[in-house]
């Protein structure tokens, strides 16, 4: 088998990850909602953050979300592709990718909630 290597290499990964971002765009409401949420943070946590360590938290858990949720989005398509009819294993996948999500946005809400009550409260 011929791999590709190198630059080219690169090239093709930045290609597919494009593809992947743009595919959960257009077919994921969920990961729509969460990248708006994203953009509408980002400036939020560089505003409320007291140094780089507090912006890299607050940063980071919002774009956690999103990377839960193109595994999450990606477990599904494949499950999906396995086969559409009800399988206690392919319920149990998606399942517990949902579970991960929630997590994420759970952490995110732990985050931003201890920063801003130390910012705000104490």
């Amino acid at each position: 088998m011929n791999q590709v290597k190198g630059f080219r290499r690169i090239v093709n990964a930045t290609r597919y990850s494009w593809q992947g971002l743009r595919a959960a765009w257009i077919g994921e409401e969920a990961f729509r909602q969460e990248l708006i949420l994203v953009l509408v943070m980002l400036p939020l946590a560089v505003w409320l953050g007291t140094d780089a360590v507090e912006r890299g938290l607050l940063i980071g858990s919002v774009l956690l979300v999103l990377i839960v949720e193109l595994l999450n989005s990606a477990v599904e398509a494949v499950t999906d592709r396995v086969g559409m009819e009800r399988h206690e294993l392919s319920g149990k996948a998606k399942d517990m990718g949902s579970a991960a999500v929630m997590i994420s946005l759970i952490n995110v809400a732990a985050i931003w909630g201890m920063i801003a009550a130390e910012r705000f409260l104490l």
